[in-house]
């Protein structure tokens, strides 16, 4: 019975250190042209408003970051932007703002979870 018990807790450890849920609300988006292909890394996070430049709202995104086990570290805000900069690319924005933190803390499928909001927007050209 001990092999079994050594292998469940190396699974446990060894698995995926986070695991992450994302939802985007588009309500309020503007319809406008196809999407144009954008990669995560191109996409700008600021927590504030962008004011120098012209933009469209193509809706508000929510991503949440979990950690898989007590073992693993926490979340960090890089891997919340991360996931913020590839759902708003999915929606072909050119930046995320008004990004706003908060931590979720220990829930019944996670050891600890930070989340992150903001608001994915294409610039007028």
């Amino acid at each position: 019975m001990r092999p079994i018990a050594i292998a469940a807790t190396a699974v446990l450890v060894t698995g995926c250190a986070t695991w992450s849920t994302s939802r985007v609300d588009q309500k309020n988006m503007s319809q406008s042209a196809p999407v144009a292909a954008v990669t995560p890394a191109s996409v700008v996070l600021t927590t504030e408003d962008i004011t120098e430049r012209s933009y469209t709202s193509l809706g508000d995104i929510w991503t949440t970051v979990n950690k898989t086990t007590v073992f693993h570290p926490n979340p960090t805000k890089e891997m919340v932007n991360e996931k913020l900069k590839e759902e708003a690319a999915k929606l072909g924005a050119d930046a995320v703002i008004l990004v706003r933190y908060g931590e979720v803390g220990m829930g019944l499928f996670s050891w600890g979870s930070l989340e992150g909001r903001g608001r994915a927007i294409r610039f007028t050209r």
